[in-house]
C-alpha cells in the first residue's frame, strides 16, 4: 500500500482515512479527478487505493465481443497490466497509472499500444516484460472482471467511481481543472460531506457552449491518440469537430 506522508498540515476534520478509486486508463475525465485525488493524498496522507473499470465492457454492443475476448483490448489490457504491478506493489500501480495517463491525456501518445506500453513500464523502472506476463496469465483478467463487477453490482455505470469504508460509492467528482493546494482538500470535504445523505443522488452543473470548448481543448491530446469512439451511457460522445466519428 502507498505510504505518502502529507507535504502540508490540513486543517481536514473528515474521518476518511482511505477511499477505493475505481478507473479506466481511457477515461479522461477519470484522469482529471485521479490528479485531484493524488493532491488530497499528498496534503491529507489519504490512502488511496486503486481498482479498476472497464468503459469497453459497460459500453458493448449487443453481438459484439466481450474485451477479454479479444486477443489485446485497449482499456482492459492495459487494466490486466496494472493488476499483475498491484499484487507486488499498490505503488507500482499507482507509478503506473500516472505515467500511462499522462502519456493519453497530456503526452497525445498510445499507452494501449503493447509496445508503448513496454516502453512506459521501463520507464518507471519496471520490466518491460510485465506487459506479457500480465496477458499470458487468466487471473489478471478474474481481477479486473472482480472489480467491474463490484461497481455494476452497486449501480454504478462510470468512471471515477469512489468506494468508501462503510460501503458508499459516488460517481465522480467530473472535473476538468483539479484543484491544487487547501482547495483541492476543501473538494475532498465536500466529496465525504455527501456520504451523510445516502439518498442525495444528484447534482449536476449543465455545460455551455464555452464550458464545451474547453473540453475539447483539454482533452485534445487524448483525442488525437484515442482508437476508440467514446461513448456515454450509450451515446458516442462526439467532443465537438475534431473528435473522431464512428468507425
Amino acid at each position: 500500500m502507498s505510504s505518502v506522508t502529507p507535504s502540508v498540515t490540513s486543517s481536514v476534520t473528515s474521518p476518511v482515512t482511505s477511499v477505493d478509486f475505481h478507473f479506466d486508463v481511457m477515461c479522461p475525465y477519470a484522469y482529471q479527478t485521479s490528479l485531484w485525488i493524488r493532491e488530497v493524498r499528498a496534503r491529507t496522507g489519504l490512502e488511496i487505493n486503486w481498482r479498476f473499470f472497464s468503459l469497453e465492457e459497460v459500453n458493448r454492443i449487443d453481438g459484439k465481443k466481450h474485451p477479454w475476448e479479444r486477443e489485446w483490448s485497449y482499456g482492459w489490457s492495459m487494466m490486466r497490466i496494472g493488476a499483475l504491478l498491484r499484487r507486488h506493489d499498490m505503488d507500482d500501480l499507482d507509478r503506473w497509472y500516472a505515467i500511462a495517463g499522462r502519456a493519453l491525456h497530456i503526452e497525445g501518445h498510445k499507452p494501449h499500444d503493447p509496445v508503448v506500453a513496454r516502453a512506459l513500464l521501463d520507464q518507471i523502472g519496471l520490466d518491460p516484460s510485465l506487459v506479457d506476463e500480465a496477458i499470458a496469465d487468466p487471473t489478471t483478467h478474474d481481477e479486473v472482471h472482480a472489480d467491474h463487477r463490484r461497481v455494476i453490482d452497486a449501480g454504478g455505470y462510470g468512471v471515477p467511481t469512489l468506494f468508501f469504508a462503510d460501503g458508499q460509492c459516488l460517481f465522480g467528482p467530473v472535473l476538468l481543472d483539479p484543484p491544487t493546494g487547501e482547495a483541492a482538500v476543501r473538494l475532498w470535504d465536500a466529496v465525504v460531506a455527501w456520504t451523510e445523505f445516502p439518498h442525495l443522488y444528484e447534482l449536476q452543473r449543465p455545460k455551455t457552449a464555452t464550458d464545451e470548448g474547453l473540453i475539447v481543448e483539454t482533452f485534445r491530446p487524448y483525442l488525437e491518440a484515442r482508437d476508440w469512439v467514446s461513448i456515454n451511457r450509450g451515446e458516442v460522445i462526439e467532443f465537438g469537430a475534431s473528435a473522431k466519428k464512428d468507425q
